[in-house]
């Protein structure tokens, strides 16, 4: 059997794998203790995602396991071992400002639980393929020193500059403050590296920008598209932090993130590094966002903005794509900015209020 092991299974990614392995008629042992309801409360359980997969496909098995119990972990590579083709490692704890509470937990998860997956994996499954959800934030906060120009509804570069189309894999991860999340990511990312590097495994870490998805369980410290799409669609107050509102982030559907980790998985590299997002064509800022939900909707939102941007985060960011294209130029991305909105707004509607509604409507 060609097993696919998913940590984070209940998750936007982690779920989006299961559902696209499944239908290939791979047999999936999916890891999911539900954090994300501890993080960040009630509202964002994986637990429907869960039940729902299992209801779904006969061939996910899952497992309420913490990546950071070794021994447990070790059950599970014991008991399948050289069957494991495929890990895809989706779990984390995946928001900056829920870092700075509990940072001991945001770090064993992050880079302790990934050196056990790297080295059970090494023990027992060496010749598997070893694909890591890594983040954009691996690059801290340097991408804020580039040079902005304000313009109406969004902070931009010159046309000429080397990052416009996006920001790629040489820039450097080194001295610029990434935030404590982005720390742990980013020891993870190298851990990934170096035992792909080290012991020739096959590895590669996916510097992913924003992902989202209908399976999202958007909340304000994590998943921005999603959570503004709630708001609006359950007349929420919605918060901006910084910037003016005119960050800029790129967005990927979550279909299009794992359809890349496939053709990785049948050509696989050691070692490797991607940044992957939507790109110049999937960007858009926070006012940009809000705009085009209300729009779509027809809701008002009700918005407040602070001064304070969140610690490390970015002012910019726009993800290029171009290495791994050039690596793997079957894939294609699928969803556009407005498919990936229809598809959020399709999934939510049965969130929409009726209530009457005071709150103003960006300009």
């Amino acid at each position: 059997m060609d097993i696919v092991l998913i940590t984070g299974s209940a998750g936007l990614i982690g779920s989006e794998a299961v559902r696209f392995f499944a239908k290939k008629e791979f047999p999936i042992v999916g890891l999911d203790n539900d954090r994300r309801g501890y993080f960040f409360g009630p509202e964002a359980s994986t637990q429907g995602v869960k039940e729902n997969l299992e209801n779904t496909f006969n061939n996910y098995d899952h497992k309420n396991l913490d990546i950071r119990d070794y021994d447990e972990m070790q059950k599970i590579f014991q008991e399948r071992n050289r069957d494991i083709k495929l890990i895809i490692h989706a779990a984390a704890q995946p928001s900056h400002d829920w870092a700075a509470q509990e940072m001991l937990t945001d770090f064993t998860i992050n880079a302790n639980g990934t050196l056990n997956l790297l080295e059970l994996t090494r023990q027992y499954a060496p010749e598997a393929v070893f694909i890591f959800v890594s983040t954009n934030k691996v690059y801290g906060d340097l991408p804020n020193s580039l040079p902005f120009r304000e313009l109406p509804t969004r902070w931009e570069l010159p046309q000429d500059h080397r990052y416009y189309q996006g920001i790629d894999e040489r820039m450097t991860i080194d001295q610029s403050t990434h935030s404590l999340f982005g720390v742990s990511k980013s020891a993870a990312d190298l851990l990934v590296q170096e035992y792909g590097r080290y012991f020739g495994m096959k590895t590669v870490c996916f510097r992913a920008g924003c992902v989202t998805g209908p399976n999202q369980a958007g909340v304000m410290l994590h998943g921005f598209l999603s959570y503004l799409m709630r708001c609006c669609l359950t007349d929420k107050p919605y918060t901006i932090f910084g910037y003016k509102g005119k960050q800029l982030r790129d967005h990927i559907h979550s279909f299009d993130v794992v359809n890349a980790f496939y053709h990785f998985y049948q050509n696989p590299k050691s070692g490797a590094v991607y940044n992957l997002g939507g790109g110049r064509q999937n960007s858009c800022s926070v006012l940009e966002a809000i705009h085009r939900c209300t729009e779509m909707t027809g809701k008002k939102l009700n918005y407040t903005t602070h001064d304070a941007p969140r610690k490390g985060d970015h002012q910019w960011y726009v993800t290029n794509n171009q290495k791994f294209q050039s690596d793997y130029p079957a894939w294609r991305q699928t969803f556009s900015l407005s498919d990936i909105l229809k598809d959020l707004n399709e999934s939510f509607s049965h969130l929409r209020s009726e209530n009457p509604s005071s709150h103003n409507l960006i300009p």
